[in-house]
């Protein structure tokens, strides 16, 4: 372990750590409108749009954090020579080590947050599917930081 990966492990676990905060608050405000459905979206007044306006930005920041920063300051951190490797290497060795339960439960957080790159104006049941999906992967997302909350205490 070296001081800079260190410091790389930190700032990435902190950023997580924000995204995880304001999306557990989204999902707070949107409790009450669980499961939801065509209908209920159709319905939505604009301050039930602003919540999964921002549990979708938080959702999909919290997921692209944990790929791209947090896996492989990990992987440096505990000095595994996977910097130049492909992701599906890094993913695969984060299997093994412990640290993803494996690698199509990453994979399938990936697409779903995909979900929420494309935009469907005129299908809400396919969006109120997507939003179901998303929340029932957050504690995927929360059990994957809680495996890596013991390396945050080690010195």
């Amino acid at each position: 372990m070296t001081d800079q990966s260190r410091l790389i492990l930190d700032d990435a676990w902190r950023q997580c750590e924000r995204h995880l905060h304001h999306l557990r608050h989204a999902l707070a405000s949107l409790s009450a409108v669980l499961p939801v459905t065509a209908d209920s979206l159709s319905r939505m007044d604009d301050e039930l749009v602003q919540d999964w306006d921002q549990f979708v930005l938080r959702f999909t920041k919290l997921q692209d954090a944990i790929g791209a920063r947090l896996l492989p300051a990990v992987l440096s951190f505990l000095q595994e020579p996977y910097e130049d490797r492909p992701m599906l290497d890094k993913l695969h060795r984060l299997e093994k080590l412990g640290f993803l339960p494996n690698v199509e439960s990453w994979n399938a957080l990936r697409s779903i947050r995909n979900h929420f790159a494309h935009d469907y104006p005129q299908d809400d049941a396919l969006k109120a599917a997507y939003l179901n999906e998303a929340v029932s992967a957050v504690p995927q997302m929360e059990a994957l930081l809680a495996k890596i909350t013991p390396l945050m205490n080690a010195h």
